[in-house]
């Protein structure tokens, strides 16, 4: 087949070059690429992301660039409406045909739909690529032709199918002349600051992360991951969600590296890789079932009032609800931009458990905080502990923050590194109600007590059942 003269490739969710399945293709079938990443030009406050995700991404602009330019070639920005930039972009270069990674998520599945009506009418191809998901859509179906509701057969099913190899990276990339490249996004764009020091972005620092889990965390992750205070964890969310990784190469790595490690090990691996299933799981739970994103899961619980205070959610998201765990964990994520898992399980249930608040309160904040904000595995994790999601903890799971840090922050270690009010209390304090005397001076009394507000919850949930 011959090459056709220009292409363009989109970049969305996939902002490096190793292993990049339309950009491969691209470079493959055109004689010069033209890369562009299109930029939103919302301002101030947007509901689904905010200061900590988008410095991170704009660093990860900065680094793709860098990349492009070591190869021949460089990163194009436009700004606005992505069809509209797209197809401008098109006629300008002359480009014949759009490259793109589909997008598992129901804003850019909408993106992708009015491209693929309006492409045509310019005579422009459009070839859009699997690269966000190792199996995706419908791939991973019940014996009858159904999704999905539950995790473990989910799970079962995905890992008899066959895997994609992992590609390489690309060495060169021939780019048109005389085309002006626009300048990289910068926060000052969408009238924002930078809100705490974020997790380095790019794809170098995104690999380094991943060499270095396989070095020695991923052995240890099966226990170590439910303790926030350890550093058991892979922290690769951030780099899955904005593709500096592409998912096929870290299951594959993680799959090599579980192989080698001794007997006791390994089941800490598979562990691991269990959670990237659960992030395919997510994905396609929203693909089926868009409406998620606005109204639960489980039709059951769609008609049942939420008893709640909403005048409470302000201690909540500030970290001052009086429970120790929790205010660390809220904490941690306004100054990082990252929550561990635990922690973020612990979180979620006080919201929607102790205070009785609809869960789509703390799944936006969540996104406007999370620098790795993945709106399937968001949703998915925060209907799970509401218990209105698919494969949810049953409603009268209802977690005790004094009992999960006497679990899983038994030393104080976490506390006392994200609430300096109580760095000098001693761990076992933390651990069971004040009583009537406040844990330390300047520090909230428990906003409820847990016992009763367990019994209001179950109460809630009653009505509908």
């Amino acid at each position: 087949m011959p090459l056709m003269k220009t292409a363009i490739h989109w970049f969305r969710r996939d902002l490096r070059l190793t292993d990049n399945t339309a950009l491969a293709a691209a470079a493959r079938r055109a004689e010069s690429v033209v890369p562009v990443y299109i930029q939103s030009v919302w301002s101030g406050s947007h509901h689904w992301t905010g200061s900590h995700r988008q410095e991170f991404l704009c660093g990860s602009l900065k680094s793709l660039d860098e990349s492009l330019r070591a190869i021949g070639s460089h990163l194009v920005v436009r700004r606005g409406d992505a069809v509209e930039e797209l197809l401008k972009l098109a006629r300008e270069t002359g480009a014949e045909a759009i490259y793109f990674n589909r997008d598992p998520d129901p804003f850019g599945r909408a993106v992708e739909e009015r491209l693929a009506k309006e492409a045509p009418e310019w005579g422009i191809e459009l070839h859009a690529e699997k690269d966000i998901c190792i199996h995706e859509r419908d791939e991973v179906l019940t014996g009858k032709g159904d999704s999905f509701r539950v995790f473990t057969p989910y799970a079962k099913a995905w890992l008899k199918l066959d895997k994609p190899s992992a590609g390489g990276r690309l060495r060169s990339l021939p780019f048109p002349k005389k085309l002006s490249a626009g300048h990289l996004p910068r926060l000052t764009d969408w009238k924002i600051e930078s809100a705490g020091k974020i997790i380095e972005p790019g794809e170098g620092a995104a690999r380094t992360r991943l060499t270095a889990f396989l070095k020695e965390p991923i052995g240890k992750y099966g226990k170590g991951r439910d303790f926030p205070a350890e550093d058991s964890t892979s922290r690769l969310s951030q780099d899955l969600r904005y593709g500096l990784l592409s998912i096929r190469e870290v299951f594959e790595r993680c799959r090599a590296k579980a192989a080698e490690l001794p007997a006791g090990a390994r089941p800490s691996a598979h562990t691991f890789i269990n959670e990237l299933i659960w992030r395919e799981f997510y994905m396609q739970v929203l693909w089926h079932c868009p409406e998620a994103l606005d109204q639960d899961f489980n039709p059951k619980y769609r008609r049942m009032r939420w008893i709640g205070d909403e005048k409470d959610f302000p201690r909540w998201r500030d970290g001052e609800t009086g429970f120790p765990i929790v205010d660390a964990a809220m904490r941690q994520l306004r100054e990082t931009g990252f929550m561990h898992n635990r922690a973020r399980m612990i979180v979620a249930m006080f919201l929607t458990k102790d205070l009785q608040l609809h869960w789509r309160l703390g799944e936006s904040w969540f996104m406007q905080q999370l620098t790795d904000g993945e709106i399937a595995s968001n949703n998915g994790g925060w209907q799970w502990s509401a218990g209105t999601g698919a494969d949810a903890a049953p409603y009268f799971r209802i977690q005790n923050p004094w009992t999960q840090t006497a679990r899983f922050d038994p030393e104080g270690k976490y506390i006392h590194r994200w609430v300096p009010e109580l760095r000098d209390v001693p761990a076992a304090k933390l651990a069971r109600p004040p009583g009537a005397s406040a844990l330390a001076k300047g520090y909230p009394l428990p906003m409820v007590d847990h016992a009763e507000a367990r019994e209001k919850t179950l109460a809630m949930f009653r009505t509908v059942r």
